[in-house]
């Protein structure tokens, strides 16, 4: 694979993302070759799958994952697609009638609203087994030892499961019409939004085989960027369209507590700039020399969606 130089970062992104892409259509393709996966669920996840994204944890754990002295190669890219998978199942459920009941998922129809409700939440459901076999096939492929890629799958499955994402998004839906507090707010997001966005990086890592210093300040700089991304999210709810974001209804129009409505504009700059610092801090502290984590971390707070 062609290398990019490390400091132009939009060129790293597109290249990343790029790659990424293609290791999601493999996946998707194994997936829709399942016997226990029917035509109909086959459809919807490839409709809430490929519906395109940012991909931004898929390229934290390729990143990670050269950080900590791996090398890039196509089972790397099957390797993050595991989380994305995750993601992909997080967003399909998220926007159902009885959560958000949101219709519109970057720019185009929600897949229940393409699909019906009653399969994507079949399909999506099952892209959590699906996405814990993907990282357990693509770790052996990469070289790892049966416990070690066995280690991996599991690293994601809890970050996805109910002490991470899934134990956020039901915090999510009881604080609706509910002020929450800073704490409560925090808790939440670092299990709804951070787990996954973090596990990104702990995956990538624990497959290179990272030390547990590197591991740690990864996981670090994971939590600080997964909480730096949700604050910027509802930055970008309350100044942006619901057409320049894609989505559609926003976290206030749904009655949650949100970092602005919380600390107000100005406030929540402040907090997501600095959650950004401690993210870098944890680079450099466990002496993590990577320009790309640096990169992305500021694209995190200076995205416009």
């Amino acid at each position: 694979m062609s290398e990019v130089n490390p400091f132009d970062f939009n060129g790293y992104l597109e290249a990343e993302r790029l790659q990424v892409e293609e290791a999601l259509e493999r996946a998707v393709r194994r997936i829709e070759r399942r016997d226990d996966v029917t035509a109909d669920e086959a459809a919807v996840i490839r409709y809430g799958v490929m519906g395109g994204g940012k991909r931004l944890r898929p390229i934290l754990c390729v990143t990670a994952y050269v950080a900590s002295g791996g090398c890039r190669s196509a089972s790397v890219y099957d390797l993050a697609a595991s989380v994305e998978l995750v993601h992909a199942y997080s967003l399909m459920h998220d926007d159902l009638p009885c959560m958000d009941d949101a219709e519109l998922r970057r720019g185009r129809p929600a897949a229940h609203i393409e699909h019906g409700a009653v399969t994507a939440v079949w399909g999506a459901a099952k892209l959590i087994p699906l996405a814990a076999i993907q990282a357990l096939e693509a770790a052996r492929l990469l070289g790892c030892e049966e416990a070690l890629a066995r280690s991996v799958s599991k690293t994601l499955m809890r970050a996805a499961g109910g002490g991470g994402m899934v134990g956020g998004q039901w915090m999510d839906l009881m604080g609706e019409g509910r002020a929450l507090g800073p704490e409560e707010l925090d808790r939440l997001h670092q299990m709804k939004t951070g787990a996954l966005l973090a596990a990104s990086l702990e995956v990538g890592s624990v497959a290179a085989e990272a030390s547990d210093k590197v591991r740690t300040a990864l996981l670090e700089y994971g939590s600080a960027v997964g909480l730096a991304f949700q604050i910027v999210d509802d930055i970008l709810d309350e100044t942006s369209s619901s057409e320049a974001l894609g989505k559609n209804p926003s976290d206030a129009q749904l009655q949650k507590s949100t970092y602005t409505s919380l600390h107000g504009l100005d406030g929540a700059k402040i907090r997501a700039r600095a959650e950004i610092e401690r993210a870098l801090d944890a680079l450099v502290t466990a002496r993590i020399e990577c320009d790309e984590l640096i990169s992305l971390a500021h694209f995190v707070v200076e995205r416009g969606r």
